[in-house]
């Protein structure tokens, strides 16, 4: 006869094995409570909080909180590999640079980060470690008492999920110049992915937005993690600024 702790897990894996996408972890004690509501929930907590540890070949854990039976990891990996070879389908699509203006706005109207900021992407700085998609400045009005010095403000935008990690490279390259930076990447991205940025995000001090990459007219961006201000280099910070000098300062 199972114990109550075998029993509990034996449920939680039986509930695992049927959600692909994996359940957080309150979720799923209120799933196993409901099942067994002659357990007390303090006990089924006491089971479950370990059961990537103590069931390793069942379980693991693919974010923070999330649960996840190891059988979608292995479907994943034989998805990503199939992804990866297939060849990229010839079909319009909402296009990257659609959401530097809106980000724009959303910067300078919404969270007031900028006083100025505008469109940018490509190559315009001409450099190897890469050209924000957004950049803006936040300086003092006139009305102001007290003023502050100016700060740069760098966005890089992702449109597709599956460069997230270059993404995050470019955008902790921007810190060279602003004194503050921004990864902006859509909701839908693997949730695995979103809790790996969160906790680099705060390591590096980057500001991480989500949007809904399938909406130009309403993205609707939301702050995960707000940036850390820090003071860059400034002898990179005149480099750069002086090649979009007319259009950011005057």
């Amino acid at each position: 006869m199972q114990t109550r702790k075998e029993k509990i897990r034996s449920k939680a894996i039986e509930l695992l094995k049927s959600s692909p996408d994996g359940i957080r972890y309150t979720e799923l004690v209120t799933a196993i409570h409901d099942a067994f509501p002659e357990i007390p929930v303090n006990t089924i907590h006491g089971s479950v909080w370990d059961l990537d540890a103590s069931t390793p070949n069942e379980v693991y854990k693919p974010a923070r909180g999330l649960f996840r039976h190891v059988v979608f990891r292995e479907e994943e990996i034989k998805e990503i590999i199939k992804e990866e070879q297939k060849p990229l389908p010839q079909v319009e699509k909402i296009r990257e640079e659609d959401f530097y203006e809106p980000f724009k706005d959303w910067l300078e109207k919404e969270v007031e980060e900028c006083t100025k900021a505008i469109p940018l992407g490509g190559n315009k700085f001409k450099d190897k470690w890469g050209t924000p998609d957004v950049i803006g400045k936040q300086e003092s009005y006139r009305s102001d008492i007290v003023k502050g010095p100016t700060e740069i403000v760098s966005a890089e935008i992702k449109a597709d999920t599956r460069d997230l990690i270059t993404a995050f490279g470019q955008a902790c390259s921007y810190k060279l110049f602003s004194h503050k930076s921004y990864i902006v990447i859509p909701k839908n991205s693997p949730q695995d992915d979103i809790s790996k940025l969160d906790a680099l995000c705060l390591i590096f001090g980057i500001g991480l937005v989500l949007f809904d990459s399938n909406n130009i007219n309403e993205p609707r961006f939301e702050i995960r993690v707000r940036p850390i201000k820090h003071e860059p280099d400034m002898f990179y910070v005149n480099k750069y600024m002086k090649i979009i000098e007319k259009d950011l300062f005057e």
